[in-house]
């Protein structure tokens, strides 16, 4: 039934698709109002409604002029403009208008052609709507008068088919067809004609087409019967072909015409006229009656048209007549330059684009022919772009070899278009190509390796040092933050670095002593996805302060500090025996302190700053050495007490104070009761304590003894009889 031929219809669309993949072919009559449906071209393309806004379907036309567009939804091309099959394509058929459809992801381009089926929208007319013939009473029958041809702009049954003439017993119609189809009408005289009964006689010409409905054109033909001029006018050839170059310059003779007659006098004065010529060659050729010289009138264009017929009659003096026909061929001179229509398709370009990738469609026109018409394309510079053919006139921008916005970050292409004329004839088009970032490079550190010093005592929060990294990229993916990522163990602890700016600020004081060195490794990562990053290690080198005082470690006694040249107190003193004998250089002893700063920090130096006999010691400057500066003499006394100063180099100086007692005596026996008086004060609470221990310890060992005899005496009272009790 119906349901069957339409599915049967449907299988033959689809197989039809399928097999003019690269390129699609609709047919429409002209003259269709604006919107009219052409074809579903994203069906017949393969295209699905879901799929449609992801493929961008666009159409490219290859004329200036726009006669077709997309609907709002991209699925069915229809008409844009008014489709004059006339105007557009002449008597060329078929009438074929092409364009291409471009589709992305993935790219492709498909080639459509639109046929325009003529309708009848033409009626045939004449050049001359009154034809007047001037016919000699001694014509003849069977003499042949040319009547033209009346000219339909359609083409096929709907072009112009027949003439038909109004009845006359003189007249009759002879219809010849030319080899390019083309039907001329002849009058043909039937009987002779006597001029002295009927001088004139009019008919009416009619010009009928196949359309359906007919259209006709009408010419009122009027024929003058003259008196005998027995020779008519002969033209040296009956058909006149010339070729005209169409940049053959306004008021150059193209070609002449030439007609003998054998009469004489007036009867062999012939004057030309164009017979049947259309009014645009009319325009563009003009005729002298006398010489017959054809001069060009009008800009001629191989691109308008191609081709001009026209015919022309010589007349006598007498009124009799002779036709030729003049064939014009133009031919085609380079003068009309490529033209360029680019279609961005990716603009601007990620970076990361691979090779191969199309970027855009370049549509060229050449309106000449021949190699004049044949254009060749190419890019100007040492681009990563190539062009590549994609069809006749069509070629694709492609991306020849990797991008890198860093280097460049846009391209100005220029594409010239230059036929094979002689001389060709080119043009140039601009096209500026942006490259879209790609986060394809890591931030990178100014240094590797940055180095940092801090003087010790510095306030929490204190600017350690700034690293800067730089990233290549542009926006979110050039844009840098900083992060600790590890380090020397506890370093964490110590600085921390501010994201934004890669300003490294202590956490808290430093000390030298603790911590002379430290370091800790920032990571600059971008903001892009996925982000990159690298990594600097920073170390941070703690400088020493002055700050702490020389500590004595002999004598064994507390050093105190003190301001710069103070001696500090002494918490216990040491005790020397020296010989009265004793010679100058005498070591009495050697003071001996270090300082936990470094450097000139912990530099020490010694002097004397007390001393019973000042004359009689002296100390080593940097030894801390204590000798005798000479001899003792009867006069000192026994007992000597000396303070040395301990101080180190730092701004300000810290010291701290040693205090000697010194006994002079020959021999231990001589100096121990200055000892023991020197002792005895500080042998008294030692004796105290001693005494507290040992009764300590004694009432300790009575407890231990009794709770054992106790315990002891418990378990047997409970084990044994009482008799062994």
């Amino acid at each position: 039934g119906a349901g069957r031929v339409a599915l049967l219809a449907v299988l033959l669309l689809c197989l039809w698709c399928r097999a003019a993949a690269e390129r699609l072919r609709y047919s429409i009559a002209e003259e269709l109002g604006r919107g009219s449906l052409v074809g579903p071209l994203a069906r017949d393309l393969g295209l699905s409604a879901d799929e449609l806004p992801a493929r961008k379907l666009r159409i490219v036309a290859d004329d200036e002029k726009q006669y077709f567009t997309l609907d709002e939804d991209n699925t069915n091309l229809r008409v844009n403009d008014r489709i004059d099959r006339e105007s557009i394509c002449g008597a060329v058929s078929p009438c074929v208008l092409s364009l291409e459809a471009v589709v992305e992801n993935p790219f492709d381009i498909f080639h459509v052609s639109v046929t325009i089926q003529d309708i009848n929208d033409n009626a045939p007319q004449f050049n001359r709507e009154f034809v007047t013939i001037e016919m000699i009473e001694s014509t003849p029958p069977g003499t042949r008068f040319p009547l033209g041809s009346g000219r339909d702009p359609d083409i096929g049954v709907n072009s112009l088919q027949n003439y038909e003439l109004t009845p006359n017993p003189f007249f009759s119609l002879l219809v010849k067809e030319s080899p390019d189809g083309t039907k001329h009408a002849e009058l043909v005289l039937e009987k002779i004609l006597d001029r002295e009964k009927q001088r004139n006689y009019h008919l009416i010409l009619t010009a009928v087409d196949g359309g359906d409905p007919v259209r006709s054109g009408t010419a009122q033909i009027k024929i003058n019967v003259t008196d005998a001029n027995d020779n008519p006018p002969v033209f040296t050839k009956e058909i006149y072909k010339v070729r005209l170059m169409e940049n053959l310059p306004e008021g150059s003779l193209a070609f002449q015409v030439k007609a003998t007659d054998n009469d004489e006098g007036t009867n062999a004065e012939i004057t030309y006229s164009f017979g049947d010529i259309a009014s645009s060659a009319r325009q563009l050729f003009s005729l002298d009656p006398r010489t017959g010289d054809v001069k060009v009138t009008g800009p001629l264009d191989y691109e308008e048209r191609k081709y001009y017929e026209a015919s022309v009659e010589g007349k006598d003096g007498g009124g009799l007549t002779a036709h030729a026909k003049v064939h014009i061929d133009i031919i085609d001179v380079n003068d009309n330059a490529p033209t360029l229509s680019l279609l961005p398709i990716l603009n601007p370009i990620p970076e990361d684009s691979v090779p191969s990738t199309v970027v855009a469609v370049i549509n060229v026109r050449d309106r000449d022919s021949g190699e004049n018409g044949e254009v060749s394309c190419k890019i100007d510079g040492n681009l990563p772009f190539r062009l590549e053919t994609s069809s006749e006139n069509t070629y694709k921008l492609i991306i020849a070899s990797p991008l890198d916005r860093e280097n460049v970050s846009a391209y100005n292409i220029t594409v010239t278009a230059m036929d094979r004329g002689s001389p060709a004839l080119s043009s140039r088009t601009e096209l500026v190509l942006e490259v879209s970032d790609v986060n394809d490079n890591a931030p990178v550190f100014e240094e590797a390796a940055y180095s940092a010093y801090v003087a010790e005592n510095n306030a929490a929060g204190a600017l350690v040092l700034r690293v800067q990294a730089r990233d290549a990229d542009a926006g979110a993916n050039g844009r840098v933050s900083y992060w600790l990522a590890g380090g020397s163990a506890g370093a964490a602890a110590l600085v921390s670095v501010e994201a934004r700016s890669g300003a490294l600020y202590a956490q808290r004081s430093l000390d030298y002593e603790q911590c002379r060195e430290f370091a800790v490794a920032v990571r600059a990562q971008d903001g892009g996805a996925p982000a990159r990053s690298s990594t600097a290690t920073v170390r941070v080198f703690v400088l020493d302060r002055n700050d702490n005082a020389p500590r004595v470690l002999w004598p064994a006694a507390g050093a105190g500090g003190a301001a710069p040249g103070a001696a500090g107190p002494a918490a216990a003193a040491a005790f020397e025996v020296v010989p009265r004998s004793a010679e100058a250089g005498y070591l009495v002893a050697k003071v001996v302190a270090v300082d936990a700063d470094a450097g000139r920090n912990a530099w020490l130096s010694y002097e004397l700053v007390q001393a019973s006999e000042p004359a009689l010691f002296r100390v080593g400057l940097h030894s801390g050495e204590v000798r005798t500066a000479r001899s003792p003499l009867a006069r000192d006394a026994a007992r000597q007490s000396l303070v040395v100063l301990v101080k180190d180099h730092g701004r300000p100086a810290l010291s701290a104070t040693a205090t000697l007692h010194v006994v002079l005596a020959e021999s231990l026996q001589e100096a121990l009761p200055e000892l023991s008086e020197r002792a005895a004060g500080a042998e008294a609470p030692a004796a105290e304590l001693q005494f507290y221990l040992v009764l300590a310890l004694a009432l300790l060992s009575a407890l231990f003894l009794l709770s054992v005899a106790l315990a002891v005496l418990a378990r047997l009272r409970r084990a044994g009889p009482p008799g062994v009790l």
